[in-house]
C-alpha cells in the first residue's frame, strides 16, 4: 500500500505542476479571461485605455486541505501617452511550505494604425471603435522563492540528523524577464510572449534533482493568445478564443479553449463565459490490473459585471478525470476599479 500511495502522490505532484508551471514566475490560470490580459502578455499594458486599470486577483485551491496552494495578485497598467504604457504587477504564490512574491514593471510601446480612434475612455470591449494596434512590451522584475523549513523535524526515526534540513525560511532571489507584441483590432486580437528569459533561480531545496545549471533559456515559456469579438444586431456579443502555452525545461504544453458571452448595458456590461484546458501530456497510473493514462483537464465556468468604473468577476476551475485531489475546486475572485483621467 505504501508504493501505492507513494505513486499517487507522484501523480498528483505531476498533475499539479501542470497548473503552476513549477513556480516559475507568475502562474498561467485564467485570470486572463477576466478583462485582464495584461497579466499574460507585457504588450497589453496601456492597450485601450485613457486612465488606470487596477485589478485584484486571489485564488484559492482544495478548500478542504491545509496549506493549499493559493495565489494573490495585484496588477496596476496606465497609457502614459499616446504611444506608451507602463504597468506593474504584484503577486504572491504559495503551495504548502514553498512561496515565491514577485513584483514586475512593464513599459509597452503602442504604434496606432487609426490615429483618431486610438484610446478610449473605457477598457470596454464594446467601446473598441476603430482601434487598430500593434504593441510591443517589456516586464522586468524580481522574484523571491522561500522554503519553510521551521516546523521540519531534524531527526529521522533512528535519531540521526538530517543535513538537508536547516530548521530555517531559505530563500533566494533573482531577476527576471518577459517581451511580448501584440496585435488589436476591432474585431479580433492576438498576443504572443516569451516568459523567464532571464529567469535562473537558485537552488534551496538541497537536492540535485533541482540543481539547475544557469542557463538562462532553459526556463522561458511560450504563451500565444488568439480571439474574435462577434457583434450582433442585439446586445450580445461573443468572443471565441484560445491560449497555448510551453515549457521549454519540462516540455509540457497545454491549449485552453474559451467562449465568453457579452451583454452590453447602459452603465457597463455583463459576462458569462467557460473556459476548457487541455494537457499534451499524461502520466499513467495502475487501477486493477489495468494501466491507465490519464492528461490533464480543467473545466472553468466564469462569471463576471463591469459597472461604472467597477469590475467584479468570479470563476470556478474543476479538474476533470478519475485521479484529483481534493473534494473540490479552485475558486478565483477578481475586483477591479478603472481610473479615467480625461473624461
Amino acid at each position: 500500500m505504501g508504493f501505492f500511495y507513494k505513486k499517487l502522490l507522484l501523480f498528483i505532484s505531476f498533475f499539479y505542476s501542470l497548473l503552476t508551471s513549477g513556480q516559475e514566475g507568475l502562474p498561467i490560470y485564467t485570470d486572463y479571461l477576466t478583462e485582464n490580459y495584461y497579466l499574460l502578455h507585457p504588450s497589453m499594458a496601456g492597450v485601450n485605455l485613457e486612465g488606470i486599470k487596477i485589478r485584484m486577483t486571489s485564488r484559492k485551491h482544495w478548500l478542504d486541505q491545509i496549506n493549499a496552494p493559493n495565489l494573490q495578485t495585484l496588477s496596476v497598467d496606465a497609457r502614459l501617452n499616446n504611444r506608451s504604457g507602463l504597468g506593474v504587477i504584484l503577486y504572491k504564490d504559495e503551495n504548502g511550505y514553498n512561496a515565491q512574491t514577485g513584483l514586475t514593471f512593464t513599459y509597452a510601446h503602442h504604434i496606432n494604425f487609426n490615429e483618431n480612434r486610438s484610446r478610449m475612455n473605457e477598457p470596454n470591449l464594446f467601446n473598441y471603435g476603430s482601434i487598430n494596434q500593434l504593441s510591443f512590451g517589456i516586464s522586468i522584475g524580481g522574484v523571491q522563492n522561500s522554503l519553510d523549513q521551521t516546523t521540519f523535524d531534524q531527526f529521522d526515526i533512528y535519531g540521526q540528523q538530517d543535513p538537508l534540513i536547516s530548521t530555517i525560511n531559505q530563500s533566494s532571489g533573482y531577476f527576471n524577464m518577459d517581451v511580448g507584441a501584440s496585435y488589436v483590432n476591432f474585431n479580433y486580437f492576438a498576443h504572443l510572449t516569451l516568459k523567464n528569459i532571464l529567469f535562473s533561480p537558485l537552488n534551496i531545496y538541497g537536492d540535485q534533482v533541482y540543481d539547475f545549471s544557469k542557463n538562462y533559456t532553459s526556463f522561458i515559456k511560450y504563451v500565444a493568445s488568439f480571439g474574435y469579438l462577434f457583434f450582433t444586431e442585439t446586445p450580445f456579443s461573443f468572443e471565441p478564443s484560445i491560449l497555448f502555452y510551453g515549457s521549454k525545461l519540462t516540455s509540457e504544453k497545454a491549449l485552453d479553449f474559451n467562449l465568453k458571452s457579452y451583454y452590453n448595458l447602459n452603465y457597463g456590461y455583463l459576462w458569462i463565459g467557460l473556459s476548457y484546458r487541455q494537457s499534451f501530456d499524461g502520466a499513467r497510473y495502475r487501477e486493477g490490473e489495468k494501466l491507465k493514462k490519464q492528461t490533464y483537464q480543467l473545466v472553468t465556468p466564469i462569471f463576471g459585471v463591469s459597472y461604472k468604473d467597477f469590475v467584479f468577476s468570479y470563476n470556478y476551475s474543476y479538474q476533470q478525470g478519475n485521479i484529483i485531489m481534493g473534494k473540490g475546486g479552485f475558486h478565483q475572485i477578481t475586483l477591479g476599479y478603472n481610473i479615467n483621467l480625461f473624461n
